[in-house]
């Protein structure tokens, strides 16, 4: 009798620990994003920056770690303490977020251009702000470097910072930040000014010089090449959770 027992008893140890395990890495990565968020946001309320909460880098690190923490933390308790209904709470909380990423995912796309308008327009009113919030200014450095990009639709969007427009009479009147700029080399030197003057120029004369594409399209483009390995990445987290969580509650219950 008791032999014939020992191999669901195996197989319940086996999936619990997964399940812990998986539960506690997520918790842990929760806390330190909600450390961060945490922090970032007490460094912008110190220095009176971005006002608009949906531009705060820091709102969306607090969220997001709240979430990713308490959902974890049921994970975790349910799993150490056998408990059938924070196993059930952990498992539909794991399929309502993953129901609602492919939502999100999916009305995205269907409607593709008003949710680039509305990032436009969001980054737009980052850029008014680009010297005075420290977070959107290394978010938006890191993103132009990376995706090869300028301002939010196109290049002309920095018009709309006092210190970049046209009618300015500083250092950076009429131009854009060298994160824009072409970079020839990995480790040439950067010229800081290299984009000066540049929005007096046509699209074509620009673009020999800085990125003239817009970072909301080439994050839609970079998507669009990746969108497979993003899938499998989404699925690898996910569904392995939901299954341990699946046939723990199974277990719990026989």
């Amino acid at each position: 009798m008791a032999g014939s027992c020992s191999p669901q008893r195996f197989g319940y140890a086996v999936l619990k620990f997964i399940l812990f395990s998986y539960a506690c890495v997520f918790w842990l990565i929760g806390t330190f994003i909600l450390a961060i968020g945490i922090y970032a946001e007490a460094e912008r309320l110190r220095f009176k920056t971005l006002n608009a909460l949906f531009l705060a880098p820091s709102i969306i690190l607090i969220l997001l770690g709240i979430l990713m923490f308490v959902v974890s933390f049921i994970g975790v308790l349910g799993s150490l303490r056998d408990n059938l209904t924070l196993l059930n709470v952990f498992m539909y909380t794991l399929l309502a977020c993953l129901i609602l990423e492919l939502l999100g995912g999916i009305l995205g796309l269907a409607f593709r251009d008003k949710t680039l308008d509305l990032v436009n327009k969001n980054i737009r009113k980052g850029i008014e702000n680009y010297y005075d919030d420290l977070d959107f200014k290394n978010i938006l450095d890191f993103v132009q470097k990376k995706f090869q990009c300028c301002g939010g639709e196109d290049f002309k969007d920095w018009e709309v910072n006092v210190y970049h427009k046209c009618s300015g009479r500083g250092p950076l009147a009429c131009g854009v930040p060298y994160t824009c700029c072409i970079m020839t080399q990995p480790n040439e030197v950067v010229n800081t000014l290299c984009g000066h003057h540049i929005l007096n120029e046509t699209r074509q004369d620009a673009m020999k010089v800085i990125h003239v594409r817009g970072c909301s399209h080439a994050f839609v483009h970079w998507m669009e090449d990746n969108y497979k390995k993003m899938a499998i990445l989404l699925l690898v987290i996910l569904l392995p959770q939901v299954k341990n969580a699946l046939h723990s509650a199974r277990f719990t219950h026989s």
